[in-house]
């Protein structure tokens, strides 16, 4: 028997194509929110089953257990945009979607926005700090709110990211006959909590109180809470460029220090998934915390040494090694993890660690290279060049 998702607005029955509305008539079951089932008239007669919480481990199960019915599964506007659309596809690949404009569409066009010049930041079930990567001048910003509480803890991350000027809107219950509009500026935000079914535009202003701008890496060295274990800012631009981020793929950032090649390989592609290795709880404690601020939540920290706590990972893309190179079965470990294409980054300071590289290429091949950076610092009234540890790189990619 068939499934079938269709996408249904604040507006309910009213604002549904035809499509939409043969589909419900027909079915045998309808699964949604209790919200969205309340908004159906009597002329569906099929069951209506309200999804459990939590929904995506019950998918599978409700998608077999209702296999023999007419099924039609109901999403809040477009099903494939932040939607269970993508969810029922990969369990029932034959299902048709019948989609509704997002609130994103609404959303854009209330504000007069182009939608190819937006960035959207879903904090439904995700960490609200996801939304310090996405700040740029003069950019616009949908988020879409997990709750009524959304637009003032959004205001408080605002200024403490140097965006207290930027302008808000709430845009609550889009398409809806009760929809509504509340406008402030993040800084002076005080608008008491209102509706959870919210789109929140956030217009970036062209000046910020921010050195922190875009996603290329090299960020400021004092961008980072550290305690002298970070990889330098030319440098860490240089080994990410080398790693290149790739959209969905896993980094292992063995070694982690401060967290910063984890941290800015995963600002420079929002897909990218990292693990940062740390041998020291209480660096592994500041590397989370940096990653938060930094607007990547979702790096994970694990605790451990290498090349042993390796072992049970998921295999990588790529593999940045910023320590320990000339530590037995290191480099062997993380080269033969790798997956097809994979990229290998590894970078030392010591003669140990040097010899350890240089032997890795005469038996591996890649590439070898030796990095050295002088910065300007005070010598009495003026300046003078002081030179920074060299540091020698292996970059090696399988095939």
């Amino acid at each position: 028997m068939s499934v079938t998702v269709v996408g249904l607005g604040a507006d309910g029955w009213p604002g549904l194509a035809p499509p939409a509305r043969t589909a419900l008539e027909k079915a045998d079951v309808v699964l949604g929110g209790r919200r969205h089932l309340d908004l159906l008239p009597e002329t569906v007669t099929a069951e209506r089953e309200a999804w459990p919480s939590p929904l995506v481990p019950a998918l599978p199960g409700l998608l077999d257990r209702f296999a023999r019915a007419e099924l039609v599964v109901l999403a809040s506007g477009d099903p494939m945009f932040f939607g269970i659309g993508a969810a029922v596809l990969r369990h029932r690949p034959d299902a048709a979607v019948l989609t509704h404009p997002s609130c994103l569409a609404l959303a854009a066009a209330r504000m007069g926005w182009a939608e190819q010049d937006v960035v959207t930041v879903s904090v439904v079930g995700r960490p609200l700090a996801a939304v310090r990567a996405a700040l740029a001048p003069g950019r616009h910003l949908l988020v879409l709110a997990d709750g009524p509480d959304t637009p003032g803890r959004l205001a408080a991350l605002l200024v403490g990211a140097g965006y207290g000027s930027a302008g808000l809107s709430v845009l609550a219950s889009l398409g809806a006959e009760h929809e509504s509009r509340t406008d402030g500026v993040a800084a002076d935000w005080d608008a008491p909590a209102g509706d959870p079914l919210a789109v929140v535009a956030v217009t970036c202003p062209e000046r910020p109180d921010d050195d922190l701008l875009g996603r290329a890496p090299g960020l400021p060295d004092d961008a980072y809470d550290h305690d002298g274990q970070l990889t330098k800012a030319e440098l860490r631009a240089l080994s990410v460029a080398a790693l290149r981020p790739l959209p969905g793929q896993l980094l292992w950032d063995v070694g982690g220090g401060a967290g910063s090649i984890g941290i800015e390989w995963c600002r420079a592609e929002p897909t990218a998934r990292a693990v940062t290795i740390e041998s020291r709880p209480d660096r592994a404690a500041r590397i989370t915390a940096n990653a938060e601020a930094l607007g990547v939540p979702g790096l994970e920290v694990v605790v451990g040494r290498a090349p042993q706590s390796l072992a049970g990972l998921d295999a990588p893309d790529a593999v940045f090694v910023g320590g320990a190179v000339s530590a037995p079965g290191m480099l062997d470990a993380c080269r033969s993890a790798l997956r097809p294409g994979g990229r290998l980054v590894a970078n030392a300071v010591t003669l140990e660690g040097e010899a350890a590289l240089a032997a890795a290429v005469a038996e591996h091949g890649g590439s070898i290279r030796r990095v050295a950076v002088s910065r300007a610092t005070p010598v009495g009234r003026y300046l003078g060049w002081h030179a920074m540890a060299p540091v020698t790189q292996w970059i090696r990619r399988t095939p």
